[in-house]
């Protein structure tokens, strides 16, 4: 069907010209935004990176951290850090505890012991008071260690040699 459109349309009348201006009024916007609740933890699956929690520089916490991501530390923590990630203690920081990381590298302080890593780098400016386990160590020139270090052993594997009996290793003394 076909229409004609050349009818005439009204014309819009235009509104009276005041001398005050017209005032509009908006609603005010929020001073907060709203937030969605936080979704459940999820662990991470392979191949997808883990999530990284950080303590500022200007931030000192006692306490305990443990979960399955990684931690920066930035500013000051006295306590135990058990995480399944990396644990990187920043220059300028300084953590006081045990720590149990897959890898840990220090350019700030550590004053207690490393109970158990695959890798600790104790990079230049790194400072540790306390003994270390690890698979592996890498000490930069410069980095200051007190304590005692075992790395490279495998735990796991069978000993190599008779076991000694505290008079020296495979000593037949005073028998």
């Amino acid at each position: 069907m076909w229409k004609d459109n050349t009818a005439t349309r009204p014309t819009p009348i235009p509104a009276p010209e005041t001398k005050e201006p017209v005032r509009i009024d908006t609603p005010p916007t929020p001073q907060y935004t709203p937030v969605a609740a936080a979704a459940p933890v999820a662990r991470p699956e392979a191949g997808q990176p883990r999530k990284e929690s950080v303590i500022a520089p200007d931030i000192t916490i006692e306490g305990k951290i443990e979960g399955t991501g990684s931690v920066r530390v930035g500013g000051k923590f006295k306590g135990d850090v058990n995480v399944q990630g990396d644990l990187t203690v920043e220059l300028g920081a300084k953590l006081t505890g045990s720590v149990r990381a897959a890898k840990v590298t220090i350019a700030g302080e550590l004053e207690g012991n490393i109970e158990e890593s695959s890798c600790v780098d104790l990079q230049q400016t790194g400072v540790m008071t306390g003994d270390l386990k690890a698979g592996s160590l890498t000490v930069a020139a410069g980095a200051r260690m007190r304590g005692r270090a075992e790395f490279g052993w495998d735990d796991s594997a069978p000993k190599v040699g008779k076991q000694g009996n505290g008079r020296g290793v495979g000593s037949d003394a005073g028998s």
